[in-house]
């Protein structure tokens, strides 16, 4: 083995890396939905934890990026540490799927059948469908399924660089010896361990140990310690993500360790006392691609079974390791692991915008029912969730925004853009429902009355207002466009009232119905009653927008005006709903 194979082993492991971490990202990419749908099916229960983690991983292709995902989900309490550990276990297994597909890249033979099962064969046509798709189509989705085939032909090219630039290590005795020496378990354990934690992928370590085995110097009896300790060090991705979470997010990550090493040591002493008193012949003989897949599987599914029924004392081992204390911590509410996945991290930023339309649809509602019945304990409730509103804006803003850098399909960047216009306009709402309760102060303070007439205005507006904020709060929480559809009607119903509503206090002053001090507080509710309905309109365009994925409110609000039976409709059943008082 001379300098060039050296370089060409250096190119190959750079490439076979590349293309695992590139086929990754696509394969998330692509299968968000998915992950999305196994994720919500998640139960207490341990066969459908461990299921949704086989099939997450074997999706995404590594067990690493599950395992943070987990993490994150447990930081964020979206997930219990009892969900985690089963879905952990799942995961484990789900890895050795890698392996497999690896394995192709050792089949031999001379038969037509064979010749084509081998990657060097089908790879290259792989990689020209994949360049098409990225280069002459417009669909993200067909872009991401070519990232996944140019990824796949990638680390499969990069396999075989490797596996032909080492194979002139067969004829080195020192390297022949090495191996030899990895035959002391322990020793195997620890290499696999510190290879795996430099990578930080156990299904690229156990590749890169196929790639060895072409050289036929790789024994069993060396490769299955190896396989074992490669099993621990890719815990080291999940114990840096969980630096800086809460407990329960490192316990997760705790229970992910103990998982693989308990599981390392118990199949050690049987795997040493086996060799020890059998000593098969099989441990001597040269490791294959198949054999290591194997191997591999056998290992983690034989943990998993051993350790599956007792969870329970995994769970009890993180919370002895990590015990509870009285400090309270404070938990993100959206947690920065999950942008690895943006479909997850999405549906987390939805889920938290959610929270934020009832704090402020909410606010309006109790701000509305001040002015008849004021009260300390409803103002103190106002205030406090204006300022959640404030806070929820700077929190869900932001995450949006470190989305956006992610790559997004079509659907899931119509829904990231609406969000994050959604998030002013509620915030809005709630700004409006402060201005709102202090005009109810002031009214209180300075001993202001509306007159008979404008009473019965002011409750007219009020009901509208109230309902065109629960109109666009459902549309929003379900999705409804057709329930969208029906608020810009009643927003313009709103508009009119406000002028016919100041025209007609102006009338009252005339007469002298109505003081100053009456008028004053009088044009800031109706003021602010329209712009809270102003801002339904927008939620309501969002609505509508994202459904067609078209992102020009304005267009969308004119084209529901113009030339439209249902419009009409609703807008002449609004009007005489709120404005029988003429």
């Amino acid at each position: 083995m001379d300098i060039f194979d050296v370089l060409t082993l250096i190119g190959g492991l750079c490439l076979f890396l590349f293309g695992m971490n590139l086929m990754g990202d696509a394969l998330e990419r692509s299968a968000g939905s998915k992950l999305e749908m196994m994720i919500g099916k998640l139960t207490t229960g341990k066969l459908t934890g461990l299921l949704t983690g086989l099939g997450v991983t074997a999706i995404i292709q590594s067990s690493s990026a599950t395992t943070v995902m987990v993490v994150g989900f447990v930081n964020s309490k979206l997930m219990s540490l009892k969900q985690a550990i089963h879905v952990i276990m799942g995961a484990n297994i789900g890895t050795t799927v890698t392996a497999w597909i690896l394995s192709l890249s050792g089949i031999s033979g001379s038969n037509m059948f064979l010749k084509l099962l081998k990657p060097s064969s089908f790879t290259p046509i792989l990689a020209l469908i994949g360049i098409i798709f990225v280069m002459f189509t417009k669909s993200n989705k067909k872009k991401d399924i070519g990232v996944v085939l140019l990824g796949f032909a990638t680390l499969m090219y990069g396999m075989e660089s490797m596996t032909g630039a080492v194979s002139g290590l067969r004829d080195i005795p020192s390297f022949q010896e090495m191996f030899i020496m990895f035959k002391n378990p322990i020793l195997g354990v620890l290499v696999g361990a510190l290879l795996t934690a430099i990578i930080q992928s156990s299904s690229a370590s156990v590749g890169i140990l196929q790639a060895l085995a072409a050289t036929g110097a790789v024994s069993y009896g060396a490769a299955i310690p190896i396989i074992m300790g490669q099993n621990i060090g890719t815990c080291i991705t999940a114990l840096v993500s969980s630096v800086g979470t809460t407990k329960n997010a490192r316990r997760a990550a705790l229970v992910h360790l103990s998982f693989n090493v308990i599981g390392s040591i118990v199949c050690l002493v049987i795997f040493t006392s086996v060799r020890a008193v059998l000593s098969p012949a099989l441990l001597n003989d040269a490791a294959t691609h198949a054999g290591i897949a194997t191997a591999h599987s056998i290992f983690n599914v034989a943990c998993t079974l051993l350790l599956l029924p007792m969870s329970g004392l995994l769970e009890k081992l993180a919370y002895k390791l990590i015990p509870d204390n009285e400090q309270i911590e404070t938990v993100s509410e959206l947690d920065d692991r999950l942008l690895t996945t943006p479909a997850i991290a999405l549906e987390c930023a939805h889920n938290l915008t959610f929270d934020m339309a009832k704090i402020a649809t909410e606010a309006l509602r109790i701000s509305v029912e001040c002015l008849t019945s004021y009260d300390k304990v409803k103002a103190a409730a106002i205030r406090e969730a204006e300022d959640k509103t404030d806070h929820l804006e700077d929190v869900i803003g932001s995450y949006l925004v470190k989305l956006s850098t992610k790559q997004l399909n079509e659907t899931e960047g119509a829904m990231a853009s609406m969000l994050l216009k959604a998030i002013g306009d509620f915030e809005r709402i709630s700004d409006h429902a402060v201005n709102i309760l202090e005009s109810a102060e002031e009214m209180r303070e300075k001993g202001i009355v509306f007159s008979d007439s404008a009473k019965v205005e002011m409750d007219s507006l009020s009901a509208a207002t109230l309902e065109i904020v629960a109109l666009s709060y459902g549309a929003f929480i379900e999705n409804n466009s057709e329930q969208a559809n029906l608020v810009e009607p009643l927003e313009q119903v709103i508009d009119r009232m406000k002028e016919l509503l100041r025209t007609r206090h102006i009338d009252r002053l005339r007469v002298g119905d109505c003081g100053i001090e009456a008028g004053f507080v009088w044009n800031d509710l109706i003021t602010n009653m329209e712009r809270v309905s102003d801002h339904c309109s927008n939620i309501a365009g969002c609505v509508i927008d994202t459904k067609e994925q078209n992102m020009n409110l304005h267009e969308s609000l004119k084209l529901i005006r113009s030339d439209s039976e249902f419009y009409r409709e609703k807008y002449t059943e609004y009007t005489k709903k709120y404005l029988s008082f003429i």
